[in-house]
């Protein structure tokens, strides 16, 4: 694991690097992003930096130095194996006060990359008894505020599974914690909408742009109930791709279906075609 804070790199990740009076630590004000790292290279680099600008403007911290942020990635990148892992970018608004209103100081920029475990072509998902607000202010950004999908994840985990998944406050399917949801229904694949309040997901963009030229893909919003009726279940996320589900809740599936194991072909090839795509 390696460390880089405001243009240089930490001796070790673990120092103390980061001002207590951060606003990131304070009230959680920043963006992030995970990007995954194959055979040493980012991939899809662009449009995860593309995101995390618009997550920040969207907060109204301001938009990022993205060349830094670059500087930052190929500096924790450099001189570690890392056949597969995962780069966490994080931009607070800096130093602030401890309260909600913001200080006047420049953004605080963060990256570490790491090594990390392949994901496993089979999961179970919960489903949890909150929901996301599509009307929130913080819809649609990735922030750092992170602090109820960390409750999800851990009822999920108590109930077996790796990933909770929600409904928004319409009780239509939204997403999961950190993953977008696509479910097989009828011979089509299908995902929520942007308009449900789920995350613009990388993944999930690339999923309907590849997958899309060989199977039947469309955005359509239903109640989360679908699930109990979907042939076929997928996750689409950074360090997922495109990861088949055998149990939402107490509901086995077959895992990988037919669609999901085409899918992942299809995504598998076009993945190791493109690093930025």
């Amino acid at each position: 694991m390696k460390a880089w804070l405001n243009g240089r790199v930490l001796d070790s990740p673990r120092d103390p690097a980061v001002n207590v009076l951060d606003h990131g630590i304070v009230v959680g004000d920043g963006v992030f992003e995970t990007v995954a790292v194959i055979d040493g290279r980012p991939f899809a680099l662009t449009r995860h930096l593309e995101r995390l600008a618009r997550s920040a403007e969207g907060l109204g911290i301001g938009r990022p130095d993205l060349g830094l942020v670059r500087e930052g990635v190929a500096a924790t990148c450099e001189g570690q194996e890392l056949p597969f892992g995962r780069i966490r970018i994080t931009v607070t608004s800096g130093e602030g006060p401890l309260g909600s209103p913001r200080g006047g100081g420049p953004q605080t920029v963060i990256v570490v990359s790491e090594p990390a475990e392949r994901p496993g072509p089979v999961t179970a998902i919960a489903t949890v008894p909150w929901v996301r607000n599509e009307r929130s202010a913080l819809a649609g950004l990735k922030t750092t505020s992170y602090a109820e999908n960390a409750l999800m994840v851990e009822y999920a985990r108590a109930r077996g599974g790796s990933e909770a998944v929600m409904a928004n406050t319409r009780g239509e399917l939204c997403e999961g914690t950190g993953s977008n949801v696509m479910y097989a229904i009828d011979g089509q694949l299908v995902t929520p909408t942007l308009d449900s309040g789920c995350l613009a997901g990388v993944t999930r963009a690339l999923a309907i742009e590849w997958l899309g030229t060989e199977l039947d893909v469309v955005e359509r919003d239903a109640p989360i109930e679908v699930l109990r009726e979907a042939d076929e279940v997928i996750l689409l996320g950074t360090t997922r791709n495109v990861q088949a589900i055998e149990r939402v809740d107490d509901r086995e599936l077959p895992a990988p279906g037919p669609l999901t194991r085409r899918a992942q072909e299809i995504w598998g090839r076009e993945q190791a075609q493109h690093d930025d795509p």
